[in-house]
């Protein structure tokens, strides 16, 4: 009896088109989506009068600023949305699940949240002073009263239309492929990148903006990811955890930051206090880590494709 040697169709992913190109090369297809959806629709954005004032329209104002309307939207179109359909196509409802069970993962030890919610404040607090020699003010009480509801707008804004694409997709596959600390030194430009259309608008200080303060955002972006991983690590892969230690920075320089250090809070000067706050706290990191940012190698790995699945 003959026996047929050639597998079934259907048996194995399609390793062409599209979804195959997907399949091959998840994060390529993760960095090329996350950019192209949110660069589109901040088209608008940018050209309106609250960026390159092209068109005579302003986008309306939400809690103070236009960014709800105008930058949300595509921020939520690109990593986290990214994320989803690549681990989706690339791994189907085992990957999701992985996906979304670090986005969900809120049980992690108290001390930990004590280094996010407290620890990010304290460096930059600290930086501020070492900057401003001393020149530190107490901030209103109605700052004080604002900055946790702040802070949880922050969370289910910047922090779920970003971290769920960043660090819980993008960060485990590359750091099984480049290591803890090779791939948070590749994460950390390609993070900046994304954000490189909005200094062309009111989010980036369009029309004052300079190279300087976009290269002190991208080198930021690159000493805060390796505080990210380490603690991503850490915390056992906790997206929470990371997502407060994100919006922990944008929330103090936004909330509290001007009103303690108000001879050194221009846009300039905030910039160079965080990256100084960033850079000091990543060698700090690196040390006592020596350069291990807390990883474990873990069972979790892309499963290979079978080799006959090659075959035609």
């Amino acid at each position: 009896m003959a026996v047929n040697s050639r597998p079934s169709v259907g048996r194995y992913p399609s390793r062409t088109g599209f979804r195959g190109f997907i399949r091959s090369r998840p994060l390529i297809s993760f960095f090329v989506l996350a950019n192209l959806m949110s660069w589109v629709a901040w088209v608008p954005y940018i050209l309106s009068a609250t960026g390159l004032g092209v068109w005579d329209f302003t986008f309306p104002s939400l809690l103070g600023t236009t960014q709800f309307a105008g930058v949300l939207p595509g921020a939520y179109l690109g990593p986290i949305l990214a994320a989803f359909i690549v681990t989706a196509v690339a791994d189907g409802r085992e990957g999701v699940r992985r996906w979304v069970g670090r986005m969900t993962k809120w049980r992690v030890g108290w001390v930990w949240y004590l280094v996010t919610l407290v620890g990010v404040p304290a460096v930059i607090i600290v930086t501020g002073l070492a900057v401003s020699e001393g020149d530190i003010h107490l901030p209103p009480v109605a700052v004080l009263a604002a900055y946790l509801p702040s802070l949880l707008i922050q969370m289910v804004t910047t922090g779920l239309a970003e971290e769920p694409g960043w660090r819980d997709f993008a960060l485990p596959r590359m750091q099984r492929r480049f290591g803890p600390l090779g791939g948070t030194l590749v994460l950390g430009p390609l993070w900046g990148l994304w954000h490189m259309p909005l200094f062309l608008s009111e989010w980036g200080g369009w029309p004052d903006v300079t190279w300087m303060r976009v290269g002190e955002f991208v080198a930021f972006c690159c000493v805060f990811s390796v505080i990210v991983t380490w603690v991503f690590n850490r915390t056992g892969q906790s997206l929470p955890l990371v997502m407060l230690l994100h919006v922990g920075v944008n929330n103090f320089m936004s909330i509290g930051y001007a009103d303690m250090f108000p001879s050194i809070a221009t846009a300039e000067q905030a910039s160079q206090v965080t990256l100084l706050a960033g850079t000091t706290a990543a060698i700090v990191v690196l040390a006592a880590t020596r350069g291990r940012l807390g990883y474990r190698p873990t069972e979790e790995t892309e499963e290979p494709v079978p080799e006959v699945a090659r075959q035609s």
